[in-house]
């Protein structure tokens, strides 16, 4: 089987949200929706303080609790473990928004634009299909499908990787097959100590966080830093 995941190496991201811009010109998204965001975090105490910045989105989790209450089907999840939205199916009512733990899903029911008045590439890549229902990652699935079709590696291959990953200029972001061993993020998951957000509520998240490298003689390990 496959099943698409992200790592994100919190030692190397920087902040710099280049992510995010990818991310909202990839998929025009409006002012104020980010399907990418960089939280800015900062922990410990005076003078042990430490500052992280973490990626965060749509965590494509195993067990999805934004399918379970949508009563329109129109959020699924596919063999592959990417999580979708049918908007022709979705009606809107936002019970998805509110189940998700990890705040990742927008709706926008009004179009809006950056300055005001829409600009001509603003003009060219409105989607009016994708006002009054949920939105949110969709981890790029058509540059994934689209780049599978041609015979390309999602995760090596740039054409058929997600934006967000093809932008970090830190290289923090990977994205691959984590039920392939001999991946790249399955790799950097065995390598390094890691964690995923919110798992505890067994929700099985597509997301992994790296945060400290593994032992000697440790094969990796989950949980908390």
């Amino acid at each position: 089987m496959t099943r698409w995941a992200m790592v994100a190496d919190l030692r190397r991201c920087v902040g710099c949200q280049t992510c995010t811009a990818a991310c909202k010109h990839a998929n025009a998204t409006p002012p104020g929706v980010q399907w990418r965001r960089v939280l800015d975090m900062e922990f410990g105490t005076y003078p042990d303080v430490q500052r992280a910045f973490v990626p965060v989105g749509c965590q494509h989790c195993e067990d999805p609790p934004c399918m379970e209450v949508c009563p329109s089907t129109a959020t699924k999840k596919r063999a592959d473990g990417i999580v979708t939205i049918d908007y022709d199916l979705c009606i809107g009512c936002a019970y998805c928004a509110v189940a998700c733990p990890y705040q990742a899903r927008y709706k926008t029911e009004r179009a809006s634009f950056a300055y005001g008045r829409a600009s001509e590439q603003e003009q060219a890549r409105f989607d009016e299909g994708r006002l009054g229902v949920a939105t949110k990652c969709t981890f790029c699935v058509d540059r994934i499908d689209a780049g599978l079709a041609k015979g390309q590696t999602p995760g090596v291959d740039a054409e058929a990787t997600p934006a967000c990953v093809n932008a970090c200029i830190a290289e923090a972001l990977a994205f691959g097959d984590i039920d392939d061993p001999q991946s790249n993020v399955s790799r950097l998951v065995a390598e390094n100590r890691h964690f995923r957000m919110h798992e505890e509520l067994g929700t099985g998240p597509g997301f992994y966080y790296l945060w400290d490298h593994a032992d000697a003689g440790d094969s990796g390990g989950e949980g908390q830093p």
